[in-house]
């Protein structure tokens, strides 16, 4: 269940840089490059990369300001078609865990650029079945991969994290194949874009798209909805 922070104002700002650095507090030092990783495409094109961390607002949120990415859709992986609902969800039976598809170019962006951000910046990957206080399977950190080129990339990229010490603590993610994708309910899609005043995404996701914006320049694009 998502965990719904009521602050007054002033309190809401000092507990997004405090939930920012949380969110980073594992990292000794930024996430390298993958040194594994696919060539740019000479002609442009569209490849699909499904990842899970958390609250897919926040997942979805930080995906859909990359430069190269095509669309995101915020829905549920690991799990049957006939559970994909959020009410059950939610009930931390069903298999699923929060996921946000992205659909991108890969003449633009590679798949380790998208892997280097998505363990940089959309989530903490030392937390186990869990980001903060939202708690359960269905927040697990996960890469499900939809070929073998992204199995090994990403496997070889965990590898190298954590022989470089990157993070303070083991990596937790799963690298596991994507069996399907669901999508999520439409009230679910661009929700931190429609809800900038929610006291959640004020807490937990605009630190993360400041923090995109800050150490990826070179990636992030202004994002103001789907067409």
């Amino acid at each position: 269940m998502k965990m719904y922070y009521v602050f007054p104002a002033l309190m809401l700002l000092a507990a997004a840089v405090f939930f920012s650095g949380r969110a980073r507090a594992a990292l000794k030092s930024p996430a390298p490059r993958a040194t594994l990783d696919a060539a740019i495409a000479a002609n442009p094109g569209r490849q699909t990369a499904v990842f899970a961390g958390g609250c897919f607002w926040g997942q979805q949120a930080v995906f859909e300001r990359i430069k190269g990415v095509v669309k995101t859709t915020a829905g549920y992986a690991g799990g049957s078609a006939s559970t994909a609902t959020y009410d059950q969800v939610t009930t931390e039976t069903t298999g699923h865990a929060e996921s946000v598809e992205v659909v991108y170019d890969p003449s633009k962006i590679t798949y380790g650029d998208l892997l280097r951000i998505f363990f940089s910046i959309a989530h903490d990957p030392t937390q186990l079945n869990r980001q903060d206080n939202d708690v359960g399977t269905s927040y697990r950190s996960a890469i499900f991969y939809t070929n073998d080129e992204q199995r090994r990339i990403a496997t070889a990229y965990i590898a190298e994290l954590e022989a470089a010490h990157v993070f303070g603590k083991p990596i937790v993610t799963e690298v596991t194949p994507l069996k399907g994708f669901y999508a999520g309910e439409d009230y679910h899609q661009d929700y931190a874009l429609k809800n900038p005043g929610n006291p959640y995404i004020l807490v937990c996701d605009r630190p993360k798209v400041e923090l995109l914006k800050k150490e990826f320049p070179d990636f992030y694009v202004e994002y103001r909805g789907r067409e």
